[in-house]
């Protein structure tokens, strides 16, 4: 089910939430005739006026700092994922007849354009950037967005309905969603995270799970083989599930045969994409993270070749394993994107040894002794810095890990980095931890660790 794009009109549409997805999502309502109204945490005098003039004359009425006061008056909320629906004004919308959704449900209902949408707690940037150059190599029409920092519906209600919207998606927007429906899914792998959030590996499996919920026979699941707790997930799925293993070799799917990776499809051919020698992008995680793509491509139709050639020439994104430079015979990484334990253990497989490390920030309510543990025969030192890092300190103690330092701030940390490194060393920002207790994001925090390193060399 698609709404019609003219049912937004006249509706009492609440934002909540003023973050990238709210404002895009604010300026559709308002495009879509919507009568608006935007909610927000933050106090007036912290938003930008021209936006806030922008909103109030087109017609919006703000609450900053406050909660409306009457949740009955609206026929729908869109939350922004960084919003729990939980929250008691949100659930009392919901207790009193509103529809609560979130910004890619929307963008699903009011645009047009063909899925693709990408989650897992690890890998979605890498592979959904990926997998949008692919499909420009294609020459397909593509908007890459999502949870990638493109607001879903800036994109979505401009699409044609040959385009294409490679999405990465999180678990925070997946849990509002109710009819989306890509045509091709993926879950590249299921570990804890924002267990704060979900409370449980349940609940946080069953939000990953919507990914595919809407799925019917045309469509795909293209999902990781090795990973376990991960392949249950597809248990009822709808759609044709292609596994993807760097393991196993597979009656179907995407793998590895003498180290060339290889998909077999549904006739029972195979196709042969490239070497693994080829990839300029290092760790098992990458590697699975381009079988993921590989296999999302094509089964959406993109010949072999295309998709060979553009792995290929692929070097990454900002912020995984990012090299930052070397100086002195140091190496310099930044995995800003590292944002939980499973993402950060991934960096240091990848890199594997002569590690000191930058760790710390918001922890999200995890526990650090199994990070700890992946410190041996890597990490040399680790640097801590953030609200949380006393925890990582606490568990690195528990383990026997006692060669750490704090740091009041990340100039700090570089400049600590530098003074303990040696000829070979890898200095290694991966701090197992969301940035939001110093930054506004990951991505502002990789930026000051790569001015941090650059100011090394003046």
């Amino acid at each position: 089910m698609k709404a019609n794009i003219n049912n937004m009109k006249d509706k009492k549409v609440l934002i909540v939430g003023m973050g990238k997805s709210g404002i895009a999502a604010a300026q559709a309502m308002i495009r879509l005739e919507a009568e608006v109204f935007i909610q927000d945490s933050k106090k007036e005098d912290t938003i930008d006026a021209q936006l806030i003039s922008f909103l109030r004359g087109r017609g919006v009425t703000c609450y900053f700092n406050q909660i409306p006061p009457d949740m009955a008056a609206f026929d729908l909320l869109i939350v922004s994922p960084g919003v729990s629906p939980e929250l008691p004004f949100i659930t009392e919308a919901k207790e009193k007849g509103a529809e609560i959704i979130g910004e890619l449900e929307i963008a699903y209902r009011i645009g047009s354009g063909n899925y693709i949408a990408i989650t897992g707690t690890n890998g979605k940037t890498t592979t959904t950037t990926l997998v949008g150059e692919i499909f420009k190599n294609a020459r397909r029409k593509t908007y890459v967005v999502g949870n990638i920092g493109v607001a879903v519906i800036s994109a979505s209600i401009d699409a044609g309905e040959d385009d294409w919207l490679v999405t990465e998606t999180s678990s925070f927007q997946l849990e509002t969603t109710k009819y989306f429906k890509p045509v091709v899914s993926a879950i590249l792998n299921l570990t804890p995270d924002h267990l704060n959030r979900h409370h449980t590996m349940k609940a946080y499996g069953d939000a990953k799970a919507k990914v595919f919920a809407n799925q019917s026979a045309d469509g795909y699941l293209v999902i990781n083989y090795d990973d376990k707790g991960c392949y249950k997930l597809a248990a009822g799925c709808k759609a044709k599930v292609v596994p993807f293993s760097r393991k196993s070799q597979l009656d179907f799917g995407a793998f590895l045969k003498d180290d060339r990776i290889v998909i077999k499809g549904e006739t029972g051919e195979v196709a042969d994409i490239c070497g693994k020698e080829d990839l300029k992008i290092i760790g098992a995680h990458n590697l699975e993270n381009v079988l993921a793509a590989a296999a999302i491509a094509y089964f959406a139709g993109i010949d072999a070749e295309t998709i060979g050639r553009t792995i290929a020439g692929f070097g990454g994104v900002e912020h995984r394993i990012e090299f930052a430079g070397e100086i002195e015979g140091v190496r310099y990484y930044n995995d800003s994107k590292g944002t939980n334990i499973d993402a950060a253990v991934t960096a240091l497989k990848a890199i594997e040894q002569n590690i000191i490390l930058i760790a710390g920030g918001d922890a999200k309510g995890q526990d650090f002794d199994e990070f700890v543990e992946h410190f041996r025969g890597s990490v040399k030192k680790m640097i801590l810095l953030g609200r949380d890092a006393h925890l990582i300190q606490e568990a690195a103690d528990r383990k026997g890990f006692k060669d750490y330092v704090f740091c009041k701030d990340m100039d700090d940390c570089v400049r600590k980095a530098y003074e303990l490194a040696e000829p070979g060393d890898n200095v290694l920002l991966s701090p197992a931890c969301a940035s939001w207790d110093m930054y506004d994001n990951f991505e502002q925090r990789g930026e000051h660790f790569k001015n941090c390193v650059s100011r090394l060399e003046e």
